[in-house]
Order: structure tokens, then C-alpha cells, then sequence
């Protein structure tokens, strides 16, 4: 089986349940506080570990508690972590999470140690053919163009999970993706299109082709509770989602990219993956949490046999 190598950020959330955010200049009584590990990168590897494949991770923590907590974290997962490196100048990334009664969440993060990932970072990380190497844009974007063209050098396969929305990576890190993955919002962004949540699947595919640039390239839009949509030079195909009862929406796009591809580091289709990771994703929405929310391959295997 091919493995993952997760280039990307790592966070200690700071997450906190309450009834209803406060708006500008108001105070609310909130529910819960948690701290946990977070940040997309250390996500979406939770996420694939989980799910029964070997996960490699490059990233950064501080020389403080909260990457002691991180980099235990990870050996608890059995995620293997040689390229995941300390700084000397800046601290361990942290999150700020609001979660409200209706599972919408505001987050604001504080990237710290993550600015500093560089190539050199993953120079011990063995890349081979057929591995999946995954990133997200919560680390500096030039990083990421120049491991995706090391992988691509080696014919292991590029996922990137284009988020938040920033606009300065370089041209050839769109040429080097092979499954980018983007919300309704981010394809909006950079299709240059306006995109409604409800806006028809057609709408969506044809924004989604404009970020083509390559004929073998996928774009998959996810969809919220209508699923995700796969666009490719041939055709769309929208996979539906399965509904729940959310308690936290905030991890649910990382328990998507994880799982997605750890199922096709598994030798999954593409359809079937997407499939396989809905229905993770919708697992994750039902917990508090992002990275201790993910679920484990029984529990996703025994939602899809239920239906």
C-alpha cells in the first residue's frame, strides 16, 4: 500500500461552546473550553492515520509545552514524525475556535513555528512512486511548490487542499497539483466568480475548470450536506453527502482531504474515496473537536454499510 506524507501546519486549539457568538462589543457566557491539538495539517493526518494507512508528516512546533503536547500527539496516532522540527524563534501555532449552537464555528489562528517550514524540512521524509503527498495553505506556499515538484519528480500523486483562500502561491504549485480540493467559497475565490452555497452543479463545474492547468488535473469542490463534486477535463460527478445531526462543522474539510486520501493511498477510485470520506466527514461534524474528532475506519465502514 502507498503511503501519505502530510506536508502541513499544526495548532493547539483553543475551543470554546456557547449558544450564540458575540457580536462586535458583546459578551457571552460560553459552555465548554477545551484545548486540543488542531491546525488543517496535523488534521488531515489524524484523519488518514485512522483510516489505516502509514502517514509521514513534515511541519513545525515551538520549543514549548504546546509542541511537547503536539509531537506526543502524533506518537500516539502512530503517525511517523521525523520531519516535524522545532523552532528556535517562534512558538507553537495556536487556533482560537467559537463554536455556536447551530455548529457554525469562527476561528482565528495564529500560525507562529508554521511560517517557518521550508523544503529542507523534509529532506529525511522518503517520497516514492505511487505515495500521496497532501498540503494545505496554512504553510508558506513557496514550501509546498517545491516538495509537489519533488513528488511529482518521484510519480507519487499531489493533494492540495487549497485553504484559507490566499493568493500568492506560485504558478507552478497549480501546475504540480494533481486533486485539488477546494469549499464552494475557495473555488469561488479563485475561479473569480461569485458562488452561491445553493448555486447548481453545473455553475460549480464549470468555475471549477477554470483552475485547470493540466487536461489530467481534478478539481473537487465540496458541497456541504449536498456532498462533493468531482470535475474533471471529461465530465462531472457529484457524490451525494449524508446527512447528520452537527454539534461542530470546524474539522469536518480536513476529516475530508485525510480521508479521502488515505482511500486512494489504499488503491480506491476516485468516486469510491469521495464516498468513503463523505461519510467520515459527516462523522466528524458529530463531535466537538478537529484533530481528537476524527473517526476510525470500523466506524466509517459500519455508516456506509448502514446506508
Amino acid at each position: 500500500m502507498a503511503k501519505l506524507i502530510v506536508l502541513g501546519s499544526t495548532n493547539i486549539d483553543i475551543l470554546a461552546t456557547m449558544q450564540a457568538a458575540p457580536r462586535a462589543g458583546e459578551t457571552v457566557n460560553g459552555e465548554t473550553v477545551q484545548l486540543m491539538p488542531g491546525g488543517k495539517g496535523l488534521n488531515q493526518a489524524v484523519a488518514a492515520v485512522q483510516q489505516g494507512v502509514a502517514v509521514s508528516f513534515v511541519g513545525r512546533v515551538g520549543r514549548d509545552a504546546f509542541g511537547d503536547q503536539v509531537a506526543a500527539f502524533f506518537a500516539e496516532k502512530g503517525i511517523e514524525a521525523s520531519g516535524l522540527k522545532r523552532s528556535e524563534t517562534l512558538g507553537t501555532g495556536n487556533a482560537l475556535i467559537l463554536v455556536d449552537a447551530t455548529a457554525e464555528n469562527r476561528i482565528v489562528v495564529i500560525p507562529a513555528a508554521n511560517k517557518e517550514i521550508v523544503p529542507a524540512d523534509a529532506e529525511g521524509v522518503a517520497i516514492a512512486a505511487g505515495d500521496i503527498v497532501v498540503s494545505q495553505f496554512e504553510v508558506p506556499r513557496s514550501t509546498i511548490a517545491s516538495i509537489f515538484a519533488q513528488a511529482r519528480a518521484t510519480g507519487a500523486r499531489t493533494v492540495l487542499n487549497a485553504a484559507p483562500a490566499l493568493d500568492d502561491a506560485p504558478a507552478e504549485l497549480w501546475a504540480d497539483t494533481d486533486i485539488l480540493v477546494v469549499n464552494e467559497t475557495e473555488l469561488g475565490h479563485f475561479a473569480g466568480v461569485e458562488l452561491s452555497g445553493d448555486a447548481p452543479v453545473e455553475a460549480v463545474a464549470e468555475a471549477a475548470r477554470r483552475l485547470f492547468r493540466r487536461d489530467d488535473q481534478v478539481v473537487i469542490a465540496t458541497l456541504g450536506v449536498r456532498g462533493a463534486l468531482a470535475v474533471t477535463s471529461m465530465g462531472h460527478e457529484l457524490v451525494p453527502g449524508r446527512k447528520v445531526k452537527a454539534v461542530d462543522t470546524t474539522g469536518a474539510g480536513d476529516c475530508f482531504v485525510g480521508s479521502l486520501s488515505a482511500r486512494l493511498a489504499a488503491g480506491d477510485a476516485l468516486a469510491d474515496a469521495m464516498r468513503y470520506a463523505n461519510v467520515a466527514a459527516s462523522i466528524a461534524c458529530t463531535r466537538i473537536g478537529t484533530g481528537t474528532a476524527m473517526p476510525q475506519a470500523e466506524e466509517v465502514f459500519a455508516a456506509l454499510r448502514a446506508g
